[in-house]
């Protein structure tokens, strides 16, 4: 959850990068949303754009088991957008909220063919627990990144019920950040989350 895994690490580099434009993948009820509304958009405007499919019926090994099994997904995307009308609500700038519902491989290509590549200050992955799906996030969203841009990749330490390292985000995280070794550099490592910072195309 983001208040116990995350907050306090934002709460030491996000005053830093200060973002003005930013992409999550995986929004649930919106804690790290309204984190970034209320962080940033007292002083200056901010474009937020997010992407979930809110759909527990994500095969064998959803994220959302991770919660319950009875979850009501159509609530959580309720609350989440009440969470954030708050948020927005209560800050004094500017707030440019666009919600991409859908899941993140289609969402991110229809961002790209919008000419988004290159555009975003900050980008948060933590949709899909499953490897494929975290390198896939990883591959698409670098190219939306601007260089300079930060990129955090949460639960990488995700424990897998059955072992499988392809059930979980580490594997993946791995692999993306050796493969770009020589286009980012590991802006803090945390354990339970990763930041990158793009340097090159």
């Amino acid at each position: 959850m983001f208040n116990d895994a995350a907050k306090h690490q934002w709460e030491k580099f996000i005053s830093q990068i200060k973002p003005k434009k930013i992409l999550e993948i995986g929004s649930y009820e919106g804690a790290s949303t309204c984190y970034l509304i209320q962080k940033l958009a007292q002083e200056n405007s901010i474009e937020i754009h997010c992407i979930d499919a809110w759909n527990i019926e994500m095969g064998d090994d959803t994220d959302y088991k991770h919660y319950g099994s009875n979850i009501d997904m159509s609530a959580v995307e309720s609350r989440f957008r009440q969470n954030t009308k708050l948020a927005i609500e209560k800050v004094s700038k500017k707030v440019d909220f666009f919600i991409h519902k859908g899941f993140s491989d289609d969402q991110l290509v229809k961002l790209l063919s919008n000419d988004k590549k290159n555009y975003f200050d900050f980008i948060y992955i933590d949709g899909s627990h499953l490897g494929p799906d975290v390198l896939c996030d990883a591959v698409l969203s670098f190219r939306l990144l601007k260089i300079n841009g930060v990129m955090a990749f949460d639960d990488y330490l995700w424990p897998s019920a059955n072992k499988s390292l392809t059930r979980v985000p580490k594997l993946a995280i791995d692999s993306f950040v050796n493969l770009y070794s020589e286009k980012i550099n590991i802006f803090n490592a945390p354990l339970y989350q990763i930041y990158i910072k793009k340097i090159s195309d």
